[in-house]
């Protein structure tokens, strides 16, 4: 599903300059010369050791609804911001390039080409800022998720951070954070767009609702089962325990504990339920966790979390730092040279070395048009996205981007997946 329903079209979701470029290469004659774009971070954010591909799917999508009708028509005419020629040229403007790139849960590394666009320069040059948004945003999210889940070391999480950011970064974020590894989601957009499993129970205005404590977990329990999950920490949360399963049973299904010490009072928690004899019954845990607090938890007896601001806000790296640049212009190999942020010039493409025994040993990037030899354990990580302007048959879904980052993660050396800082998991090599 595109993003028709929230804008119509994603024709102006994009920079001014994109189109006055455009106006410019159209009156010179040298837009409709062959061009390719790449994608890539030239550095991952500090302290990661790893990226995680996602949101390319969307980027699809997106494209494939960069139609440019009769409202963005004259919504650009009013503000001039290009001329007659240029805004006749957008009326019929649709893609019809070619792009590969990684599968979305794939692993990538500072100069990792992600995505690879190919075409005239008129109808790529204009789709940086569309795809850029998107895979900085999805990919920062799904880096910061990945190592959430790895630190949670097969607890299921619960992305509940939809309060917390755009309300349709939100839907992107479950969506990112699922592919990460994340078990379900507290949005019903994300659902109902991407088929996520959705979840929640109530809050603590819930609690205060009723005039006691009790009366609240009588009336959810009645309504949701006993198997239901009980917010204890309005209050005392030893008495909230107490009640819990006083009016649960030995039965009842989880508590959360939203506040406090959260390792302290898990073992606290544990030992009381189990006294009550409540030994099935599980403990979620919330309230500003990211993946630190998470590993921090490891020992602890939780069940399960909720995690919000942290994941949708990409822990501390909000952006992948993703770059769109032109590398190559008929044929020829082209690049920016400026200090601090140079580029490599000319089409690549991408494989990742590993062991006999499966463990990754580094990232190759060379010329598309000359690959190496594949040795044994080589894979090759760019696959075919679009032909002729259309999405090719079978691309991977969401379900197998989350198996295909379970597989890169188990894949990294053991030093890949700590927390700490330190250089990339496998080093990138230039051919």
């Amino acid at each position: 599903m595109g993003l028709d329903e929230t804008f119509g079209s994603t024709a102006l979701l994009t920079d001014h300059y994109e189109l006055t470029m455009l106006a410019s290469a159209l009156a010179d004659g040298s837009a409709a010369r062959d061009c390719v774009f790449e994608v890539f971070a030239r550095r991952l954010p500090d302290g990661r050791r790893y990226g995680v591909v996602a949101g390319t799917n969307r980027v699809l999508d997106a494209i494939a609804d960069f139609r440019f009708t009769d409202a963005e028509i004259d919504q650009l005419a009013a503000t001039a911001v290009v001329d007659d020629a240029t805004l006749k040229w957008l009326a019929g403007y649709r893609f019809s390039g070619d792009i590969d790139g990684y599968a979305e849960g794939e692993l990538y590394f500072p100069g990792s080409p992600v995505l690879t666009i190919r075409g005239s320069f008129a109808e790529t040059v204009v789709l940086e800022t569309l795809v850029l948004s998107i895979l900085n945003y999805d990919s920062a999210v799904a880096s910061a998720a990945a190592r959430m889940s790895a630190a949670a070391h097969g607890r299921p999480i619960i992305e509940m951070g939809g309060r917390r950011t755009h309300e349709y970064a939100a839907v992107a974020a479950a969506r990112a954070a699922y592919l990460a590894g994340f078990a379900t989601t507290s949005n019903l957009e994300a659902g109902r767009r991407y088929g996520i499993p959705t979840r929640g129970t109530v809050a603590h205005a819930f609690m205060l609702l009723h005039d006691t404590e009790e009366d609240a977990f009588r009336a959810q329990v009645a309504k949701m089962g006993a198997d239901t999950t009980l917010l204890v920490d309005t209050y005392d949360i030893t008495k909230g325990i107490e009640t819990a399963v006083a009016v649960a049973g030995t039965e009842l299904g989880a508590i959360r504990i939203d506040s406090g010490d959260v390792g302290v009072l898990a073992r606290k928690a544990r030992e009381q339920l189990d006294a009550l004899g409540a030994r099935d019954t599980r403990i979620m845990v919330s309230g500003d966790l990211d993946e630190h607090a998470i590993a921090a938890l490891r020992a602890e007896p939780v069940d399960a979390y909720g995690v919000g601001t942290s994941v949708v806000t990409g822990s501390g790296a909000p952006t992948a730092g993703m770059v769109y640049k032109l590398v190559e212009v008929a044929g020829r190999p082209v690049a920016k040279r400026s200090e601090n942020k140079a580029s490599r010039g000319g089409q690549k493409a991408a494989l990742r070395r590993h062991k006999p025994t499966g463990t990754a040993l580094e990232e190759v990037v060379y010329p598309a048009a000359q690959p190496p030899q594949l040795g044994e354990h080589d894979r090759l990580l760019h696959i075919p996205l679009v032909r002729g302007g259309q999405p090719v048959d079978g691309l991977p879904t969401l379900d197998d981007g989350r198996a295909l980052l379970r597989r890169g993660l188990v894949s990294l050396p053991w030093e890949g997946l700590k927390l700490s800082h330190g250089e990339p998991a496998i080093p990138t090599i230039f051919r």
